[in-house]
């Protein structure tokens, strides 16, 4: 399969009824971070379903500039679409691998995976029938667990996103011909079914979800990562800060794309390959099995080490060079056998272990990550935009952020 192919992959499939989770946000990785002081009374907002309890808990230190001459930090986030737990214990399992290495992540909630199969009818898709879905409606036992799984992600300091509801990808109904109107109308139905999962059940017996989502939801990425040039509109207007829709970007410092930080995955390196893929399970997959979920077993302990090499360069190739930040998307799914969950739990072992030498590497959520982009100077984020993929700066970092007030369009960097 040619290295365009390799790019141009959908960012998620939408074959399977479980799609995935996303996590949090600041400046420092998290390790040794100290909860925040719940300061406020719980107060219940609308039905019960949410209450507002203060600051969220266990966040970095408010971020600052960088001072001149200083190296940036190496940030990476790890993030989750979909975020249902479905009875694998793929959430429990991730959100326990967080705490233990002081990271934290993203999670884009599926507002589908809140509601009821019973009450589906409530959902009414843009260019779809009422109730429709190309993911499946969970079980009412699988809703209770994401909502437990959420609701301790959000308090051990992880973001909460959207991934928003039925992940519709072809046709005529397919997000990517949504308006800027139809994108409203779904962003409105994924937080209702949020902030009204106990009307829309009937639950009494389980706690509230401990966050006010009109002030926690600040980003998402779309299904299969389409349509975000009409969603951008729409989320200008609903203050969101970031969005990370783009369907394939490059390991550079970001930008803004409609007064939002657009945060889009990233072509890495395919050891073994000519081409690069993009930083995503299913993209993986898509090259290694051709979308198969369930092929032939005697692939998986290569596809396995091949996945993980790939995220790890990644990282390593950020870190050496142009310290851009590393974004990586997953699902809680088993696909061929659960090997791209355990590549990434290799990758983030590894780039955990970077952090815990005392490096500057800082594993965030997006949430976190556009916290410290939006403390930074202009002229600082414009010099470190210079730098290319896999290319460090000339004469090193102190000499090379020194003076970031000077011309930046000559070439800056060395290759890799």
């Amino acid at each position: 399969m040619g290295g365009a192919a390799a790019l141009g992959l959908a960012g998620c499939g939408s074959f399977t009824p479980s799609d995935g989770p996303s996590p949090a946000g600041g400046s420092t990785g998290g390790a040794g971070n100290k909860p925040s002081p719940q300061t406020h009374p719980v107060r219940p907002l609308g039905d019960g379903s949410t209450s507002y309890t203060g600051k969220q808990p266990h966040q970095p230190a408010k971020p600052t500039p960088l001072e001149p001459g200083q190296t940036p930090p190496q940030f990476v986030v790890f993030s989750w679409d979909g975020a249902g737990e479905v009875g694998n214990g793929l959430f429990p399992r991730f959100l326990d691998l967080a705490k233990q290495h002081g990271v934290h992540m993203t999670f884009f909630l599926s507002g589908l995976y809140l509601l009821p199969e019973s009450k589906k009818r409530l959902y009414d898709p843009p260019n779809n029938p009422v109730g429709a879905s190309d993911i499946g409606y969970l079980t009412d036992e699988h809703v209770k667990a994401t909502l437990t799984n959420v609701r301790r992600a959000w308090l051990e300091g992880h973001e909460i996103g959207t991934h928003f509801n039925g992940h519709f990808c072809a046709g005529h109904g397919s997000v990517g011909n949504w308006t800027p109107q139809q994108w409203r109308s779904e962003i409105d139905q994924a937080k209702a079914f949020v902030k009204e999962w106990r009307t829309n059940t009937g639950w009494t017996d389980l706690p509230a979800l401990p966050f006010d989502y009109d002030k926690e939801l600040v980003g998402g990425r779309t299904p299969c990562l389409l349509g975000q040039d009409n969603l951008l509109p729409t989320a200008k207007e609903l203050g969101w800060r970031y969005d990370a829709s783009s369907p394939g970007g490059r390991q550079v410092w970001p930008e803004k794309k409609n007064g939002l930080w657009d945060l889009p995955l990233q072509a890495v390196p395919f050891p073994g390959r000519s081409f690069e893929v993009l930083s995503m399970d299913y993209n993986m997959l898509a090259n290694q099995s051709i979308n198969s979920t369930n092929a032939p077993t005697h692939n998986y302990p290569a596809w396995r080490e091949q996945a993980a090499g790939a995220y790890i360069s990644g990282f390593k190739r950020a870190y050496e060079t142009n310290r851009a930040p590393f974004f990586v998307g997953n699902h809680f799914e088993q696909w061929n056998g659960g090997i791209y969950m355990d590549a990434v739990e290799e990758a983030l072992k590894h780039i955990a272990a970077e952090k815990e030498k005392g490096e500057d590497v800082r594993l965030v959520s997006f949430r976190q990550f556009v916290d410290w982009m939006d403390v930074q100077k202009p002229e600082v984020l414009a010099r470190l935009r210079t730098l290319d993929v896999g290319q460090r700066p000339a004469g090193g970092w102190n000499t090379y952020m020194k003076d970031t007030s000077g011309n930046t369009s000559e070439s800056p960097a060395n290759a890799a």
